[in-house]
């Protein structure tokens, strides 16, 4: 049902629209998250404070404070008003131990998750999950709460990256694979003859053609790179309406599983919305995007 309470079956264009967004980015999530490496917990530290973030370690210790309204409102220092700070990194620790002395040591705040039953420790990434969505429950101005440069920089990494995996076809991709994987076996063909191993003749040849591959490979990347930052010019200025109502019309779900583990369960899944998976036909198409790039390359 929608939130009007008409019940659903056929998608609206909207709703095609929005799915076929959704199935863009919807596999391999881990893809659209900013990754930042630190050398040791110093370094994550300085870098945290420099930036001007209060850190909050989840922690079990007694001296801890509750992720209710009413513990941090009575324990978490004055944020102006706000429940939360302006900048606050939530730390989280391995599943064994937690963190560690020097982070909790430098932390603003301990916290933890307020829990009911007999367990009293989840799943690292289940805590994570759960603490980072309390956060949005706690302070809902923190949905979408950052700067236009913020949003404009995550448009062109992101939006450049969705294109890219359309963009290319399916003979580029298998050439990019092999390419990929050439120049890691020269990888570790090379550290085997730093380590002193002897190097056979046809091995060497593979060495010698090396560099010419890495060409071909950085050719290939270098045009997709020109292409999908095309595809997407006028969408950084004018975004897609972000999706708000998770709920979908029967023709928008789709299962996201292999074909031999849909016909293991044929007579569970039978006549299930999410295992119709109709095809994506509106701005997911690798042809949306080609046309695109044609398009922007016969006005230049």
């Amino acid at each position: 049902k929608r939130s009007s309470g008409q019940p659903v079956k056929r998608a609206t264009e909207s709703e095609k629209k929005d799915r076929a967004m959704h199935h863009l980015y919807a596999r391999k999530a881990t893809e659209w998250l900013a990754v930042t490496d630190f050398e040791d917990t110093k370094s994550c530290i300085d870098a945290l404070k420099k930036d001007g973030y209060q850190i909050w370690a989840t922690d079990l210790g007694q001296v801890a404070t509750c992720l209710t309204e009413e513990e941090l409102r009575a324990r978490a220092p004055s944020q102006g008003g706000k429940l939360l700070p302006e900048k606050v990194a939530i730390v989280f620790g391995t599943e064994a131990v937690g963190c560690t002395n020097e982070m909790l040591n430098a932390a603003d705040l301990r916290v933890y998750l307020p829990l009911r039953g007999f367990a009293d420790s989840l799943n690292l990434s289940v805590a994570t999950a759960l603490v980072v969505h309390h956060m949005f429950v706690l302070d809902p101005t923190l949905v979408g709460a950052m700067s236009e440069e913020e949003r404009m920089e995550l448009r062109r990494a992101w939006y450049s990256k969705l294109a890219s995996q359309r963009l290319l076809s399916a003979r580029d991709k298998k050439r990019r694979v092999k390419l990929m994987t050439y120049l890691k076996q020269c990888d570790e063909i090379e550290k085997k003859r730093l380590a002193g191993e002897e190097i056979q003749q046809q091995t060497q040849v593979k060495l010698d053609q090396r560099e010419a591959k890495q060409a071909e490979l950085d050719q290939i990347d270098e045009k997709l790179a020109v292409d999908s930052q095309l595809a997407v010019q006028d969408l950084l200025e004018q975004p897609p309406a972000p999706i708000t109502d998770m709920r979908r019309a029967d023709e928008h779900r789709t299962c996201f599983v292999g074909k031999n583990t849909k016909a293991s369960h044929g007579d569970a899944w039978a006549d299930m919305p999410a295992t119709a998976n109709l095809p994506v036909q509106h701005n997911a198409t690798s042809s949306f995007f080609r046309e695109r790039v044609a398009t922007k390359k016969s006005k230049e």
